[in-house]
């Protein structure tokens, strides 16, 4: 139950600064191509991706008849590592350093949502990343403290989706 509770408290920790930043940063910000700005066209987004590095594409909804702009991202995987042996000091250390180490890819715009998995599985979490490349994706990655000291280690896999779309 302990474990319930702290897990849920770190979730609401971290929901509440990402609102916060959010509430922060609540004016446009072209370099984070806000989409649901309606001054900002397709086209420019389209255009701002391509000339950053970003793999995209198109297509009408036959339904809509709206264009809907396909961004691919990366998926990392957060998985058990070969290191799981710190002390429970030394294990909540690392969990700090984690969490700091997301929020700031987070607010640097690197990472778009990142979450654990509710069960005791091999696969701990994910982060998706909103970078140009996978080789970017992967080199900020390894940079979370879990990965470096091998409690966590990272398997990372292309992903599209729309730009836009919230989750529900």
């Amino acid at each position: 139950m302990e474990k319930v509770s702290r897990f849920l408290s770190i979730i609401l920790l971290i929901t509440f600064a990402i609102g916060c930043k959010k509430a922060e940063n609540s004016e446009p910000n072209p370099d984070f191509l806000n989409s649901k700005d309606s001054m900002v066209t397709t086209a420019q987004i389209k255009k701002a991706l391509t000339e950053k590095g970003f793999e995209i594409f198109d297509y009408v909804d036959p339904k809509t008849g709206d264009t809907i702009l396909m961004q691919q991202y990366f998926i990392a995987f957060l998985k058990k590592g070969p290191v799981r042996s710190q002390n429970k000091e030394e294990a909540d250390s690392l969990q700090t350093l984690h969490l700091n180490h997301l929020t700031r890819m987070y607010e640097l715009g690197y990472a778009d949502i990142s979450g654990p998995f509710g069960d005791d599985g091999e696969i701990r979490g994910i982060t998706i990343y909103n970078t140009p490349s996978l080789a970017i994706a992967d080199s900020l990655a390894h940079l979370d403290p879990m990965v470096q000291s091998g409690r966590l280690r990272i398997e990372i896999h292309p992903w599209w989706a729309a730009k836009g779309f919230p989750l529900r």
